[in-house]
């Protein structure tokens, strides 16, 4: 009995948009961090054109293939590391299903690029406190990392923004 799989279009556009997402990430891995754990998340911009051109459930896909991949490819998958980007993938992506139903005119894919980098950090927070060094400490570094959950939410957000304008620009939709 031979098993025959066929790809839909929208199999091969997620599998497509994964791949760059993937990219990214692995691109991102080779930046070294000023400070332990904060990375811009470039990958996050591929998910938010995503997210307002095909939807959440193909975002959620993205995404998810993304963190897989990612870990996969680092040699991260079922560590601390990967479990901290799961965690905040599953946040900021919760957040994001939450987001899209507000008001578009108040939230655009800045606003909610930022809300969705404090999700993703808040979440990553929550299981270092609950996991990783319970007991610990680590109210003092929120200040740190807050500020890095809004400059690369807001830079990635701006990014995202520029890519959807310039889609619309060119006829796309």
């Amino acid at each position: 009995m031979q098993l025959e799989l066929h790809a839909s279009a929208e199999d091969r556009r997620v599998a497509a948009l994964a791949a760059v997402a993937i990219g990214l990430t692995l691109a991102e891995a080779a930046i070294p961090l000023p400070i332990p754990g904060v990375k811009p998340g470039l990958a996050n911009i591929v998910t938010l054109v995503v997210l307002y051109r095909y939807g959440w459930r193909t975002a959620a896909w993205v995404a998810g293939l993304r963190i897989v991949a990612g870990a996969l490819a680092l040699g991260q998958f079922l560590t601390p590391a990967f479990v901290l980007s799961l965690s905040g993938g599953v946040a900021s992506l919760l957040l994001l299903a939450l987001g899209a139903r507000l008001p578009a005119r108040w939230f655009g894919p800045i606003s909610l690029s930022m809300l969705a980098a404090f999700a993703h950090i808040g979440a990553q927070l929550l299981v270092v406190d609950a996991w990783l060094l319970p007991g610990a400490s680590i109210l003092g570094l929120m200040p740190l990392f807050l500020t890095a959950a809004w400059i690369t939410g807001l830079v990635n957000g701006l990014a995202a923004a520029r890519l959807l304008a310039g889609g619309r620009h060119q006829g796309e939709t």
